[in-house]
């Protein structure tokens, strides 16, 4: 038997006619959990694929190092793929790792905690996997940034080059290196890069 598929290429962008409202988008991925969803700012939905099980490994591993550092340090709280966030924009972006601190995450109700909170993290790393378009993921470095996120990091495996966004400045580019150390709001967090290379 011969399985033909259209073809078509990731991301995928829905227009519904209207912007997805928050109650649509929450439908939506629950009827959808399979897939990776996330609504830009005009309200359009944009659906990527769940990752390889190379790269999930390798988010996993990341997110082990932010997390296990946040609570050390009691300095925050960190969120995987999984987390969206309602961004001043009006989009639901997920980062592959995301953090914020107690104090801006204390400063939210319970409810408002709850679905996708309406909060920018302050620090977030994205991940490249094989399937990413590196221009698509540098674009959402900067809305990350235009939307208040203090610092930003784009792991390469495929170059091993790390990114560095920060506001009002151009990218920083780390070729090779084995870490990479965080500065305001994550200063003192160390990412350990040598698992993310191999």
């Amino acid at each position: 038997m011969n399985l033909a598929l259209p073809e078509f290429e990731l991301p995928v962008y829905l227009h519904f006619g209207h912007p997805v409202t928050d109650e649509e988008l929450t439908r939506f991925c629950a009827k959808n959990e399979l897939l990776r969803v996330e609504r830009d700012a005009t309200g359009d939905l944009i659906v990527m694929s769940p990752t390889g099980s190379d790269t999930s490994s390798k988010n996993a591993y990341l997110n082990y190092q932010l997390t296990k550092w946040s609570e050390e340090t009691s300095s925050g709280i960190s969120f995987d793929s999984n987390g969206g966030f309602t961004l001043p924009d009006s989009s639901v972006r997920a980062a592959d790792v995301a953090w914020i601190s107690w104090q801006r995450w204390n400063a939210l109700t319970e409810r408002e905690r709850q679905g996708f909170a309406r909060i920018c993290p302050q620090f977030v790393i994205e991940l490249r996997s094989s399937s990413d378009r590196l221009a698509d993921l540098q674009q959402k470095m900067r809305l990350w940034l235009a939307n208040g996120c203090e610092l930003a990091w784009l792991v390469d495996p495929s170059r091993k080059v790390v990114e560095i966004y920060r506001p009002g400045q151009e990218a920083e580019i780390l070729e090779g290196g084995s870490v990479v150390d965080g500065d305001s709001p994550v200063e003192g967090f160390v990412l350990e890069l040598g698992k993310i290379w191999a």
